[in-house]
């Protein structure tokens, strides 16, 4: 039995009279893979795997004596750990594909490893045509000419030494789970008094896509924010449509808006786009002066309102109104004139109004009493200490002229 890693087939030496019933290769990690071949065929073909743990390969065939098993078992030949690890690729911008591997941690000082790369369909294979060394030693290769790989393909890494025998390594990768997308194109924004709606058209792939297998993350950013305390990352499925309303009322402040993209199987974001911004720092402006004015014209206000209050009440307390003092005999001529008894003392006469001359030299006026002046009894009011007026007291006499003799 013989077993070709780069076409995966299994071959045995022929023999007369056998029936074959089965290829078997048992694989470390998933166990069991089961190939039928035709009729008098002597191989089996198993789809590409890897292969630098090891497999066991049985064929069963039916000889003169009943089922007869055949086993052989494949191995990595070399030293333990002297393969190459931590090995990934990865495709950007569509059409560039980057791998990268480690020194095996027992491999020799002069350790080579070479990378090579078949494709599934026409089982082509094509050598890294762009290494990347470290001291000397091939650790990545640079891929700038995708064409021919399919979706699937057998990724092998060889590796020569002048000491010892070096291990392989192989792995099964998908071109579409290694992908990281360009960020989305032609990012704008369309903004009305309520919201803002952002629109993005879905990355360049190498493989057409639906808008379902993508994921968008939108990061979205107050400008001059220091603290990113208005910072948002919001994460949009596509079936959006590639569009997103961002509640954003005027006047707003100036934001900038970015843009991933991911694979919706996927964990590897591309890069973010380029900065779009909305917003107005102006309105931002316009809306701080009049908050300002509002302020300054609302403490105005209420200072001058302030300031007549206080005078108001300063005017009551420096200037009080001063009670006017009851007139008996303003009072009993008002009185008298109205036709009423007048207030006399015991003992006088009455005269009457009419016969009541006036005084010679005055002439006949009246004075009304103020209607609406305060007024005390004279009996009753006392004056403070010390501000007592002298008073002259002026007597006036009517004279009775005798008529001339005739």
């Amino acid at each position: 039995m013989k077993f070709d890693r780069r076409t995966m087939e299994l071959s045995w030496d022929c023999k007369e009279n056998t029936t074959y019933l089965e290829c078997v290769m048992i694989h470390k990690e998933k166990g069991e893979i089961r190939k039928k071949p035709k009729n008098k065929d002597c191989h089996c073909n198993f789809s590409h795997d890897s292969l630098h743990g090891g497999v066991t390969f049985v064929v069963k065939v039916n000889g003169t004596q009943g089922p007869i098993p055949e086993k052989l078992v494949y191995t990595n030949p070399g030293g333990e750990g002297t393969a190459a690890q931590n090995f990934s690729c990865f495709i950007y911008n569509v059409n560039f594909m980057n791998c990268t591997w480690a020194k095996g941690r027992a491999a020799p000082d002069d350790v080579q490893y070479f990378l090579y790369i078949q494709d599934f369909k026409e089982k082509r294979e094509r050598e890294c045509p762009h290494y990347v060394t470290d001291s000397g030693t091939h650790v990545g290769c640079h891929l700038h000419d995708l064409s021919g790989l399919t979706f699937r393909n057998y990724f092998l890494v060889n590796g020569t030494s002048r000491e010892t025998a070096v291990q392989f390594f192989d792995t099964i990768l998908s071109l579409k789970k290694i992908e990281i997308y360009s960020p989305p194109d032609n990012v704008s924004v369309d903004c009305n008094p309520s919201h803002c709606q952002i629109l993005w058209d879905p990355p360049r792939t190498r493989h057409p896509s639906s808008a379902w297998d993508f994921n968008y993350q939108l990061r979205i950013q107050k400008q001059n924010n220091k603290e990113h305390a208005g910072n948002q990352l919001i994460d949009v499925t596509g079936k959006s449509e590639n569009k997103y309303n961002f509640p954003s009322p005027e006047p707003r402040p100036t934001h900038t808006v970015t843009i991933r993209a991911s694979d919706a199987r996927g964990q590897h974001w591309s890069a973010w786009s380029q900065p779009v911004e909305f917003g107005s720092t102006q309105a931002t402006a316009s809306f701080v002066h009049v908050y300002v004015l509002v302020v300054l014209g609302t403490f105005v206000c209420a200072l001058i309102l302030s300031c007549l209050v206080k005078r108001l009440f300063a005017s009551e307390t420096l200037f009080p109104r001063i009670p006017h003092i009851k007139d008996k005999w303003s009072e009993n001529v008002h009185t008298d004139h109205q036709g009423g008894p007048a207030h006399r003392a015991p003992g006088s006469h009455p005269q009457p109004s009419a016969t009541r001359a006036p005084l010679a030299g005055f002439p006949k006026t009246r004075h009304p009493r103020p209607p609406c002046a305060p007024q005390i009894i004279w009996e009753k009011s006392t004056p403070d200490t010390g501000k007592i007026d002298h008073e002259e007291i002026l007597t006036v006499e009517e004279v009775t002229v005798a008529p001339e003799s005739v």
